[in-house]
């Protein structure tokens, strides 16, 4: 079911009588993540018992639902009648939200929107109004286990040598060497290729055209990218093949690819690491942004209390805690002094060069109108490519065949 249909479909049956109204008697808020991480949830158990203090008639539950179905289990949610009040959204979902019309606006719900970085607000705003707050602005980076290099004999290539073809090479000669593995491209396992953006956007790849209309899987820079990243996979072993699982914060690879919301997982200091922005690719240096909004469902049954508590769970306050793990959009939040308040376990420079720099300076993952299709589409189109023989522009063109009649619509 394509998205933005099943929730255009649903926002009809939506009566303005339900889109608010005056609160009475004891409300339970229900707010969907996609994050069980336990520093997570921590946190946002903290913010909310923080708001019910004040509101003793509130309850508020989060939903941690799988990554990988997401979006379509928050579809299903809504589409049965269960929608949440609150729900985090996907950067790749959010032109469906947005434009559906099952979202609240909720400019009236944020606290000093002035803060707010217009590249930061830019994908979740429609005809001028805010549909969803982006509590989350976070640039990809590479954690390196350094402990695993040295014991390969092997140095962290710095400055103008930290290029992707350096960074395989180290990966690569670190896992024939440890009998760990390489670079972990996080949460990518052969299913969501979005997350190979950190390192396609290195030669400058685009999955469309910036109007949407035209696939870029044939064009010679991905065509570029995606021969480097086979390569890198079945002939430098460097990256996991499909099927190997490898969990860098477990200490059983040499680097990953991810955000800072993962760091709190490096806590318990099992070995020494690094954090350092993306490895230059041959169009130069670039950054990833992965984002993730809040929006208030109009099909929620307490729309003015949501509201009431997202400006809360945004405000200035809290969105200086939550940056320990989701850097925020608002502008005076955005310094290394201001965000190691909040992320002791990274350093001023760490946060300087991967965080500030990276929000200054970056592209957001690949989004679209009907997004699950496409990527559905993707992904399958793509699955030729995973084995060693594939022939990688065959394969690419095979992509463009599949989407390309979506992306005209």
């Amino acid at each position: 079911m394509k998205l933005r249909a099943a929730i255009a479909s649903i926002v009809l049956l939506v009566s303005v009588a339900a889109c608010g109204g005056a609160e009475q008697g004891p409300v339970t808020l229900r707010m969907t993540t996609w994050s069980a991480n336990e520093a997570h949830v921590r946190l946002f158990n903290q913010i909310a018992a923080d708001y019910i203090k004040a509101h003793p008639d509130v309850t508020i539950k989060f939903d941690a639902l799988p990554v990988d179905t997401y979006t379509t289990t928050l579809t299903t949610q809504i589409a049965g009648g269960n929608a949440p009040d609150l729900a985090w959204i996907l950067e790749g979902s959010a032109p469906d939200f947005v434009s559906s019309g099952a979202l609240a606006p909720v400019d009236d719900a944020i606290e000093n929107p002035s803060e707010l970085a217009p590249s930061a607000t830019a994908l979740w705003k429609q005809d001028g109004k805010l549909i969803a707050y982006p509590f989350s602005t976070s640039p990809f980076g590479v954690f390196v286990n350094t402990d695993l290099l040295t014991q390969a004999g092997q140095k962290l290539p710095t400055g103008a040598d930290w290029t992707w073809d350096n960074a395989i090479a180290v990966a690569a000669a670190t896992a024939a060497k440890t009998g760990k593995q390489g670079l972990v491209p996080r949460d990518f396992d052969y299913k969501d290729w979005t997350n190979l953006a950190p390192i396609f956007d290195g030669w400058g790849a685009q999955a469309w055209s910036d109007d949407g209309k035209t696939c870029g899987f044939d064009q010679q820079p991905m065509i570029d990218a995606m021969t480097f990243i086979h390569q890198a996979i079945f002939t430098r072993k460097a990256i996991p093949g499909p099927g190997v699982a490898a969990d860098f914060f477990a200490g059983e690879s040499a680097m990953t690819i991810t955000q800072i919301s993962r760091a709190s997982l490096l806590k318990d200091g099992k070995f020494t690491w690094a954090l350092v922005p993306l490895p230059a690719g041959p169009k130069g240096t670039y950054s990833v942004i992965g984002q993730g909004g809040v929006g208030v469902l109009k099909q929620g049954k307490h729309v003015d209390a949501a509201k009431d508590f997202l400006k809360f769970f945004t405000g200035d306050a809290n969105s200086a805690k939550l940056a320990q793990f989701f850097p925020p959009p608002r502008t005076p939040q955005l310094t290394a002094d201001t965000l190691a308040r909040s992320n002791p376990l990274l350093s001023k420079e760490q946060l300087q060069s991967v965080v500030i720099d990276g929000i200054a300076n970056g592209v957001v993952k690949p989004s679209h109108a009907n997004n699950a299709q496409i990527s559905q589409a993707v992904r399958a189109a793509l699955d030729p490519l995973w084995t060693a023989d594939a022939e990688v522009p065959a394969v690419l063109k095979g992509v463009c065949t599949a989407i390309q009649p979506v992306l005209a619509k």
